[in-house]
């Protein structure tokens, strides 16, 4: 075998496995946020099927889940009735949010309908609120602390360990 192609490989095959190793180990669902540790944006959005707007700044005193989320999203499926039934468990001392994106309002309140839910579903016109939190696909979910700091992000699907680990982070009672 010719030492000059062989060479050349090993210098452009070397660099690519040094950053696979590099990445192994790293948990995909948490992706740092320049929100963290800063003022949540704030928002005042109407609900699923009308109603008196929901603003974060209305409910200062206590953690909030925000659930940046979609009906045609196949993990936010699987993730609802895990924040659903953790907004059961914790109602009265965490508030949590639907926000929706990139979706339609009769999609919305069909797939309420049939799976419930136990917090207010917002609609996000234009999508401003989730571009002012940085939302690039969903699922995605902000703990803010009772001061409206944002102390954790996370991607993907919750299951109740990580969403428990979570509200911990936002001083949230987990039980």
């Amino acid at each position: 075998m010719n030492r000059k192609v062989l060479l050349g490989g090993l210098l452009l095959v070397l660099p690519v496995i040094g950053l696979l190793v590099m990445s192994l180990g790293r948990n995909p669902g948490k992706v740092a946020s320049p929100l963290v540790d800063r003022d949540a944006p704030q928002f005042s959005l109407a609900p699923v099927g009308g109603g008196a707007p929901v603003s974060l700044a209305s409910l200062r005193g206590q953690p909030a889940v925000i659930n940046f989320w979609a009906t045609w999203c196949t993990p936010c499926i699987a993730e609802h009735g895990v924040l659903h039934a953790a907004a059961r468990a914790l109602q009265g001392r965490v508030h949590f949010f639907g926000v929706m994106y990139e979706d339609e309002e009769p999609k919305i309140q069909e797939f309420l309908r049939q799976k419930g839910s136990s917090y207010p579903t917002l609609v996000d016109p234009g999508g401003r609120t989730a571009i002012a939190y940085g939302v690039y696909g969903v699922p995605e979910t902000f703990f803010v602390d009772a001061n409206g700091v944002v102390r954790a992000k996370f991607e993907g699907a919750l299951t109740p360990e990580m969403l428990e680990t979570l509200l911990a982070k936002a001083g949230a009672p987990v039980r």
